[in-house]
């Protein structure tokens, strides 16, 4: 047909139509399904890397799609964290002023996400003055409440910057595994939290000169106090929100060692003051601040935050993340709110990532290793096939290699001749025999029935795996339920003989494979919503809900579009070109180390992926 999409004839149940309403300001609906999504806050020090990606913005992008595929009113909050000390670092390293250096990056961060096509309801960032008065009023509130006391800290001091050296300034020999450049916060290679004090020959990094110790003073949030609550707390919400055996694993783990008091102030000039006399010069530690974020994130998008973060009995939270943010998640954060002693919306479900390792090396943010979320663009392959990929290889409860020939072999075996050929081999049979027209079909015949019985129970299954965050499994569950189609369309027979000979089935199994498209677009739109576009574009359908059963929406009479491929073939050759391209030999990964830091890494394979 040669209509334009604006004069074709549509024929589709209006009940099916997804309304997303995008312009207006979602706020919670008393009565219906509220659910609130946060994914980790980016540092605003680099370009994040596929393992960044997939371990919190692309996770909580597809649940949140989900959801509001599902009719749920969701509300998807995420930033960049730009105070502390890793800023300082950068900017230091940058030649630029910590504002320079958090705007550029805020920048790039969201350029990335925009072309990874995630879909924030508001993407924010922590250095503004929603951050500062809910930071410093949880704070004073936990004052009041006696759950804050000073103390002395010794804490190291470079007499050539005079100054006190934050932990991300200092750099030593780990005492635990004996790692010469361990961080004063953290050691890379093994993981151990770190004070900057026990490291062993430390150094100033600005400088590399030997600090010495001085006195200092801070103040501490006192997590020994807030135990019960916060224990009492995770004995309801964990089997409530159904935590992961890790999650629950990493807090309890936290538990039986007894909370301790923990510093939560800084000697730094780049972060949120202190609202207290005496504590001139010093600001918020960075977890005590950053999830803070999130609400203040929640703040600049709209004014009545407090009705998504302080209704505890009609929103339900879920945050994604690396695992190595969970403690601070399910203990740290909750134990700032709970003592204030204010009604605030608590985790409900925390779903985490292990992580998503590149070929024969790490990811790694501070050492620049592996592909970025640039350098994903750049190879000209569609945001469609990283999302699939990096989805399909979600490390949910071990450790996950990204490797190129794999993702070739996925887009080849699997979306080209999967769900592409199911789309295109459907279209074109359309177009060319019934001139894109849906002819009239029935589907009571024992083969429809039972196609129909077997998607209602895949269906089922991807239901149940999205609303338990198994992200992987929803996706093979889709997969498996496109290959449904293809048996039937093989079973069926579909060719011109089954036209000429048997016109009434050949209309059955066009009418059935139409509407299986229908409902494939909806079920893949949280993991691929380009693809899913262009589905409902040659369908020449609006977007729609996800259902619970599969039932035929799109009627006899409705005229589809024009056949386009969903994907393209990738040459296996480009598997060993992109792999050197990008850094898969250790050679490779210090030269491109070098060439974005000015700075090659001795021990770049060594350094375990920070995500």
């Amino acid at each position: 047909m040669s209509s334009s999409p604006n004069t074709l004839v549509r024929k589709i149940s209006p009940n099916v139509v997804l309304d997303l309403q995008p312009d207006r300001i979602r706020l919670p609906i008393p009565g219906e399904r509220n659910v609130l999504v946060t994914s980790a806050l980016p540092y605003v020090n680099n370009v994040p890397h596929l393992g960044n990606v997939i371990g919190s913005v692309l996770s909580a992008d597809v649940f949140a799609r989900y959801s509001r595929s599902r009719n749920y009113n969701t509300l998807y909050i995420c930033g960049t964290d730009e105070y502390g000390t890793a800023t300082e670092t950068k900017a230091q390293e940058e030649g630029i002023s910590c504002q320079e250096l958090c705007d550029k990056y805020h920048s790039i961060h969201a350029n990335v996400y925009k072309w990874f096509d995630i879909k924030f309801d508001y993407f924010g960032r922590t250095t503004t003055q929603q951050q500062t008065d809910i930071s410093q009023d949880i704070f004073l509130q936990l004052h009041k409440n006696g759950y804050l006391s000073e103390d002395i800290v010794i804490q190291l001091f470079c007499e050539k910057c005079q100054r006190f050296l934050a932990d991300r300034f200092v750099e030593g020999t780990c005492p635990k595994c004996g790692y010469e450049d361990a961080r004063g916060d953290q050691c890379d290679l093994c993981g151990q939290l770190l004070n900057s004090v026990e490291l062993i020959n430390p150094r100033c990094k600005t400088d590399s000169s030997t600090p010495i110790t001085r006195k200092s003073e801070h103040m501490f949030l006192d997590l020994t106090k807030l135990q019960p609550k916060v224990e009492n707390w995770i004995e309801k919400a964990s089997v409530e929100g159904k935590w992961s055996a890790n999650s629950k694993n990493i807090t309890q783990s936290w538990l039986k060692e007894g909370l301790k008091p923990r510093c939560i102030t800084r000697d730094l000039s780049w972060g949120t003051p202190v609202p207290l006399e005496g504590m001139k010069g010093k600001v918020f530690y960075v977890w005590f601040d950053a999830p803070v974020g999130y609400l203040s994130i929640t703040a600049n998008y709209t004014n009545e935050w407090e009705k998504w973060w302080k209704n505890p009995d009609q929103v339900k939270l879920y945050q994604f993340m690396g695992k190595d943010n969970v403690p601070f998640h399910t203990v740290m954060f909750p134990c700032s709110l709970l003592g204030t002693d204010e009604e605030w919306t608590l985790l409900h479900h925390i779903s985490t990532t292990e992580y998503l390792n590149y070929e024969n090396t790490k990811f790694s943010k501070s050492r620049n290793i592996g592909v970025f979320g640039d350098d994903a663009k750049d190879t000209g392959i569609p945001v469609s096939v990283w999302r699939y990929y990096l989805i399909s290889s979600r490390p949910e409860t071990n450790d996950s290699i990204f490797t190129w020939k794999d993702f070739i072999v996925r887009n080849n075996n699997e979306l080209l001749a999967n769900l592409g050929n199911f789309v295109n081999r459907v279209m074109k049979f359309v177009a060319a025999k019934y001139d894109s027209t849906i002819p009239s079909f029935s589907y009571d015949s024992e083969s429809e029935q039972t196609l129909v019985k077997n998607i209602n129970k895949l269906l089922t299954n991807y239901i149940e795996a999205l609303e338990n965050i198994k992200l992987r499994a929803g996706l093979e569950t889709a997969m498996e339920i496109s290959r449904e189609g293809n048996g039937y369309l093989q079973e069926s027979k579909l060719d011109n003989t089954l036209f000429a000979n048997n016109p009434e089935k050949c209309a059955s199994v066009i009418g059935v494979s139409i509407n299986l498209i229908y409902l494939l677009s909806a079920l893949f739109s949280p993991y691929m919503p380009s693809t899913t576009e262009s589905i409902v574009r040659q369908l020449n359908a609006p977007l729609r809900n996800i259902p619970d059963t599969f039932t035929m929406d799109i009627e006899a009479g409705h005229q589809i579009g024009k056949a386009e491929y969903l994907f393209k073939r990738i040459d296996e050759k480009l598997a060993e070109e992109y792999s050197k391209k990008f850094g898969g030999e250790s050679k490779d990964n210090d030269k491109k180390a070098a060439k974005k830091n000015k700075k090659a890494s001795k021990t770049a394979n060594n350094v375990i992926a920070t995500e």
